[in-house]
């Protein structure tokens, strides 16, 4: 850890607020307390959320797909959190995150995520094709946009060294369950 994570004890007033309304619908991560340390950074952060809402509407995509998409991205930008955190709810929901039996469209957002990690100056013609077969201009719009977002999540882990968060343990990669 490179920078010590807020304690919501000697938060300011700003930050206390954007805390309490974050918490009401999702987790306090180590991730999140670190940015809460630039109260604007966190908040760009965590339009990460409404993204992904968007992702999980594209028909045929779905939670699931989201997630898989997500985990394709962490796990080829070697992530430990973010890849961990997509693990965990992998395996929570009774797949094998090793082991993925994928639709076409996963395969697809698979592909095309760990493209966005490898090769962003230019993703291959034709693989960009074959995503336009199933996704419309908007859609694709979406996806690389929600791509550079969990980027930028994986980024902000690995250049601020951020722990990973207790609830993860056991869930990293080479683990089959959480025990």
């Amino acid at each position: 850890m490179r920078i010590a994570p807020i304690e919501y004890e000697s938060a300011s007033a700003q930050v206390k607020a954007l805390w309490d309304a974050h918490e009401s619908a999702h987790i306090m991560t180590n991730m999140k307390r670190t940015l809460l340390h630039h109260p604007l950074s966190f908040q760009v952060m965590m339009e990460w959320y409404p993204l992904y809402e968007q992702v999980a509407k594209i028909e045929g995509v779905g939670e699931l797909g989201a997630d898989i998409f997500s985990y394709a991205i962490s796990s080829e930008n070697d992530c430990l959190i973010c890849e961990t955190f997509f693990r965990k709810i992998l395996i929570d929901a009774g797949r094998n995150p090793d082991a993925l039996d994928l639709s076409e469209k996963e395969r697809l957002l698979t592909e095309y995520g760990r493209a966005c990690v490898n090769q962003p100056v230019k993703v291959s013609d034709a693989l960009y094709e074959k995503m336009r077969a199933h996704f419309s201009e908007q859609e694709m719009v979406l996806l690389t946009t929600f791509a550079g977002m969990m980027i930028a999540t994986n980024l902000i882990n690995h250049a601020l060294a951020v722990d990973l968060d207790s609830r993860l343990i056991g869930y990293e990669k080479g683990r089959k369950t959480n025990g």
